[in-house]
């Protein structure tokens, strides 16, 4: 099917749904769903350094770490995460509003970084919570603003450094 046809694929289906009186449960809990699977992919995606999945996750003019645009926000992920050693980035308490084609996601986060280099046998931790805004577009749920609120901090955040080795 080209876009288009997914598209009014899409609208039919919301269209019998509010006909029939499901279109609100349904469509939200599917809604839903989907903003979490997308949440939960992009911590495994930030763990595994897949910037590809990072990229395809934001809007190309979305917000996060206090920086703007697909670019900007990789880089500063990378300058963070690029000379670091294992991180783990766990979610929980996550509340997802659905408001028509935006979204919105709250969650606890504890974020482990693991020293390396220079660094080894440092850790950084984190806690705080991801406030996450999202836009339905035709690909699907799209991370369009996050912010991070750190609420407690241990270990030394000099762990957090970029590669050495740019290229990497």
């Amino acid at each position: 099917m080209s876009g288009l046809e997914d598209r009014l694929a899409l609208l039919e289906r919301r269209l019998r749904q509010l006909e029939d009186g499901t279109a609100a449960a349904e469509g939200a809990a599917q809604d839903r769903v989907a903003v979490l699977d997308r949440l939960h992919r992009l911590q495994a995606a930030i763990d595994d350094r897949d910037w590809d999945t990072v990229r395809n996750t934001f809007t190309a003019d979305g917000t996060g770490y206090h920086r703007a645009g697909i670019d900007e926000i990789v880089a500063v992920m990378q300058g963070h995460l690029g000379g670091c050693g294992a991180t783990q980035h766990l979610l929980g308490n996550t509340r997802v509003t659905i408001d028509g084609d935006r979204a919105r996601s709250l969650s606890y986060a504890r974020v482990h970084h693991v020293g390396a280099g220079s660094m080894r046998g440092a850790f950084f931790e984190c806690m705080g919570e991801y406030d996450d805004r999202w836009i339905r577009t035709e690909a699907g749920w799209r991370l369009s603003h996050r912010e991070f609120d750190m609420r407690i901090q241990l270990g030394d955040f000099r762990v957090l450094q970029p590669a050495a080795d740019p290229g990497r």
